[in-house]
């Protein structure tokens, strides 16, 4: 069972990576709870519909996304911590710019299927 619950949740973030860089709000609404929260690493907070607003109205757009080191760990049957890092390229207010950072998620399975209920980016900190 952990192991379909891995597999489950590892598809679940390859489609979410698919939907951010097509922009695709079915494809996200599936994805992230209605409960969803966001935190970026300035700390500003966003909810599923603003994430989805955002990518919508081209305010942001996810040109690539690179996950790297992305690790599951099953709390319980019903929730996980997905965490890992990110090498994006994005294009904000006419700009086009790398974005790197590293991510904590809280998934949760409801009536048979799991979502991403809260995300955490911060900037990783080069210690060199």
């Amino acid at each position: 069972m952990q192991e379909a619950d891995e597999q489950q949740i590892l598809t679940l973030f390859e489609d979410g990576d698919h939907a951010l860089i097509a922009a695709d709000p079915a494809e996200l609404s599936r994805i992230f709870a209605d409960d969803y929260i966001q935190y970026d690493e300035s700390g500003k907070s966003f909810t599923k519909q603003g994430v989805i607003n955002n990518l919508k109205t081209g305010a942001i757009r996810y040109v690539a996304m690179i996950s790297t080191g992305r690790r599951i760990r099953l709390l319980s049957k019903d929730i996980a911590i997905v965490h890992g890092s990110e090498e994006d390229e994005v294009e904000q207010d006419g700009r086009r710019f790398p974005v790197r950072y590293v991510y904590m998620d809280v998934v949760v399975k409801r009536s048979g299927r799991w979502q991403i209920v809260a995300s955490q980016l911060a900037r990783p900190i080069n210690l060199l």
